[in-house]
């Protein structure tokens, strides 16, 4: 009787150390993509950074950092803006701060756009 008992205990500890390898193996599986898709995310950025830095002048991009300071979520739909734009050949290069910032006086009036007052 001793020996059985035995045997279902042992048996209980082998499924319970397969599981808990099993689930061992599934964290270190989703640690393993998280990074890799942290990884992606830091690289375009710094593609993305690195574009903008080529085309704009030290002052435009001390303007773009101000912003960043503020909204830098802002900052990065700015900047993926402006390096489609410079990959098309739409903006002058270098892009200095008066131009910045007619750019973005233009982006902010395209998002407003869309506003409506109505008096109740």
């Amino acid at each position: 009787m001793a020996s059985a008992d035995n045997d279902e205990l042992a048996a209980l500890r082998a499924q319970r150390l397969q599981a808990m390898q099993h689930e061992i193996e599934n964290r270190a599986a989703q640690q393993m993509e998280a990074q890799l898709q942290a990884e992606e995310v830091a690289r375009q950025e710094a593609d993305l950074d690195a574009a903008v830095r080529q085309h704009l002048t030290p002052e435009a991009r001390s303007r773009l950092t101000r912003i960043s300071l503020v909204e830098p979520a802002r900052v990065q739909s700015i900047k993926s803006e402006l390096a489609l734009r410079f990959q098309n050949g739409t903006l002058p290069t270098p892009l200095n701060d008066h131009d910045l910032k007619r750019f973005l006086s233009d982006q902010q009036s395209k998002s407003r756009s869309n506003a409506s007052i109505r008096r109740i």
